[in-house]
């Protein structure tokens, strides 16, 4: 458990005194002994020196590793490193025909290329082992793409990663952003990367000490270990953790769990990994339970590497982590089939169908069988615990990864928030209630309240949910995953009922929900933003202080002291250099957009707005930007074109409709304006200003019953603004209805 902030500097101090009074006779010495300048002496820094320094004396983990997941994680190509057919093998995908050779060693692929035309690309590395193995064709500019056609190992055959993506303009397109390793990739399939991106030039130098994941990957630099080891024997009490940089033996669940995060996290890199950081979100900022992501129960949805669902669960808070499941070194379960759960659950509990009610393999039954005919699940399937609690998805066509959420199956959720559950992946031929009455048959009736009711409401804008979102936010009783997600959907409601929300998460111990509580902060004034962000510019850990630095960037900078001027400029240099990190994706150049906008950069901030949609041109939210950019400085043609793109694009973007509406109104569009504010009002229901907007405009166009409506609903919405009292009373004036006028005049 991390301590609150209160303790920051206070345990400093403590450590600091311990140090000192616990110091060995001979390490007092050594502080005596300083050279002629008054310092001590400098410590070589630790540098990487490859995984076979390990072999002699860590054989047996050596042994474990060679051959697993991490040692084949990348290779470079050779008759040893390859398993698909690079024999003359033809592929033929959507009628185009794709074919693997060989020669003198090297490996060929003629597919279609960047223009969408055939080309002949060699393949340098491969990329995985098993169950698929993808190939990596280098590209000007230090870039090494990923082919989209893969092997599939399971079953020895080629077949296609992205069916659905054929033209050459998209992110994901083999030649594009989307499947690039400099940037996708690779700091978790080589160890020591550095991705080293030009933002200027566009270009990459990526570097590595290991192709593969190594030894060092988890357990950092090794120079000063491999010294200290060649030591004699009285030397090795002299250092800490043998002398490595990365503790990875006596660690708490929480740390062995953000000891693997850094690549089993789903995230945002703030720049590259160099195992020496105090905290997980110094080097990363992983991702919420966002939409597109997960489901709103939490469930997995998109590849998100398991951090995330791990976190949520009751088992990563009793303090289970990735070791008691998973040798740290091969990589392979501890134990097969139940016996695993059974290492801390009761057998004669939970190993019973008393408990799973499902035949257990050999019993006598009929397997379950796909519409074809093939059988979907064996019986005895549903008797072990991973099929009911931790139900999977396929990735990468082939790559079946379980949700290591652990949760209880509840197809109730499945009826009410269209989420999968694990009953049905079996039983397909039934209905969510079917499972939903045996669930009630077996344990009884009721149900918990579950967060993803909440969060999928919050989702939805729904005024009811604002206050179930504050009470998750600041329950530490909830996964932190779940309070920061809540926290953020708390910015879609009005400033003035949620401030005291993102003010008390400022003082959380959590770093996640502290960096998002910056991020969503209600503006009030400058002062005011100064006053409450400039304490956490010391925060402890990066990507909250450089989070503060962003914000408090323009205006309220003026009122950041002289005394605190310094450290807010670190903080916004680190902001800065974090996003040129991350400028070869879209959001790094957003983020750096955002920066120039409120830095009074204009012409900078068209340019990285500009430069975020060449990179993605289905990145919207670098297009509503950029829109809103082009209107204040008068160019609303442009504007307009980028919202209508945005809202073809994505039609349930319904933020994207109602600025294309204001917009168009703007320009004196009425007609058309009216139309997209309506999509805006028909898709968020609960957006009071939406309908008063909608009803202003459609009273100026004469259609009375529709404005009255709208204006109604937004005062139902709202009851206590006064702006929407006083434009349903002065609709109603107009029109002679002095009554209900009155009515409005009496509710104001």
């Amino acid at each position: 458990m991390k301590k609150s902030m209160f303790f920051w500097k206070l345990t400093g101090i403590i450590a600091t005194l311990v140090i000192v009074l616990s110091l060995p006779v001979y390490l007092l010495r050594d502080t005596i002994l300083k050279s002629s300048d008054g310092k001590p002496p400098p410590r070589d820094a630790a540098q990487f020196v490859g995984s076979i320094k390990c072999r002699d004396c860590h054989k047996n983990e050596f042994d474990k590793w060679l051959g697993s997941h991490h040692d084949h994680a990348m290779h470079v190509a050779n008759d040893l490193t390859v398993l698909g057919d690079f024999n003359d093998a033809v592929f033929v995908f959507n009628g185009d025909t794709s074919r693997f050779t060989r020669k003198d060693g090297q490996f060929f692929v003629e597919t279609k290329g960047p223009d969408g035309k055939m080309g002949h690309f060699q393949i340098t590395h491969t990329f995985g082992w098993y169950p698929l193995q993808q190939y990596l064709v280098p590209f000007p500019g230090g870039r090494l793409q990923c082919l989209p056609i893969t092997w599939n190992d399971r079953e020895k055959k080629w077949y296609h990663l992205f069916p659905d993506i054929s033209d050459p303009d998209d992110w994901l397109y083999w030649t594009n952003a989307g499947q690039n390793w400099n940037g996708m990739c690779a700091e978790c399939h080589s160890t020591n990367l550095k991705k080293n991106y030009n933002i200027q030039t566009d270009t990459y130098d990526t570097s590595w000490s290991e192709i593969n994941v190594g030894c060092e990957a988890c357990h950092g630099p090794g120079s000063r270990h491999v010294a200290w080891a060649e030591t004699p024997e009285m030397g090795r009490a002299s250092v800490n953790n043998f002398d490595l940089t990365v503790k990875t033996s006596g660690l708490e669940a929480r740390e062995m769990v953000e000891l693997c995060a850094p690549c089993h996290a789903r995230r945002a890199a703030l720049g590259d990994y160099t195992h020496s950081e105090p905290d997980l979100l110094d080097s990363l900022l992983p991702s919420r339970l966002e939409q597109g992501l997960y489901y709103p129960d939490g469930q997995i949805l998109d590849e998100v590497y398991v951090y995330g669902s791990f976190t949520q669960s009751k088992m990563y808070h009793r303090e289970v982590a990735c070791n008691d499941c998973h040798d740290v070194h091969s990589l392979k379960l501890l134990k097969e089939g139940n016996a695993l759960c059974l290492q801390c659950h009761r057998a004669a509990e939970y190993d019973t169908k008393a408990h799973h009610f499902h035949k257990n393999a050999g019993e006598q039954g009929e397997p379950v069988r796909n519409k074809d005919g093939t059988v979907a699940f064996e019986v005895g399937t549903g008797a072990l615990c991973i099929e009911c609690h931790m139900p999977g998805r396929n990735y990468m066509g082939i790559d079946y990864r379980p949700d290591h959420s652990l949760r209880i199956p509840r197809p109730d959720l499945s009826s009410t928030l269209q989420v999968p559950n694990a009953c049905n992946r079996c039983h397909f031929d039934k209905s969510n209630q079917w499972s939903d009455d045996a669930i009630t048959k077996w344990y009884g009736p009721g149900r918990r309240r579950h967060y993803g009711t909440v969060l999928a409401d919050g989702r939805k804008g729904s005024s009811g949910a604002k206050q179930a979102l504050t009470d998750i936010a600041g329950d530490p009783l909830y996964p932190v995953i779940v309070r920061a997600t809540a926290l953020s959907l708390l910015t879609g409601y009005p400033a003035r009922d949620t401030r005291r929300a993102f003010e008390l998460a400022l003082m959380d111990e959590e770093a996640l929900i502290r960096q998002v509580a910056v991020n969503g902060l209600p503006t009030d004034s400058a002062e005011n933003m100064a006053r409450q962000l400039v304490p956490l510019l010391y925060d402890p850990v990066k990507a909250v202080r450089i989070e503060a630095g962003r914000r408090l960037a323009g205006e309220p900078a003026s009122h950041v002291k002289e005394a605190d001027r310094e450290t807010f400029e670190e903080a916004l240099d680190e902001f800065r250099d974090s996003m040129a990190y991350a400028a070869d994706f879209a959001y790094g150049r957003f983020n750096l957009a955002i920066l120039d906008l409120a830095l009074e950069r204009p012409k900078e901030a068209i340019h990285n707005y500009q430069a975020a949609i060449a990179i993605d041109n289905l990145f919207y939210p670098a297009k509503v930007n950029l829109a809103m950019l082009y209107n204040q400085v008068g160019e609303k043609d442009k504007a307009e074109q980028l919202l209508r793109q945005v809202v073809a694009a994505h039609p349930q973007q319904y933020q994207a409709a109602y600025s294309l509406g204001l917009l168009l109104a703007e320009m004196k569009k009425w007609e058309e304006s009216a139309d997209f504010l309506a999509v805006a009002a028909q898709g968020m229901p609960d957006h009071a200003r939406v309908h008063y907007n909608l009803g202003m405009l459609l009273d100026y166009l004469g259609k009375d019953s529709e404005a009255e409506k709208a204006l109604l609903r937004a005062i139902a919405i709202s009851p206590g603004n006064k702006q929407f009292l006083n434009a349903g009373k002065q609709y109603y004036l107009k029109r002679h209805l002095y009554g209900k006028a009155k009515a409005l005049e009496n509710a104001n």
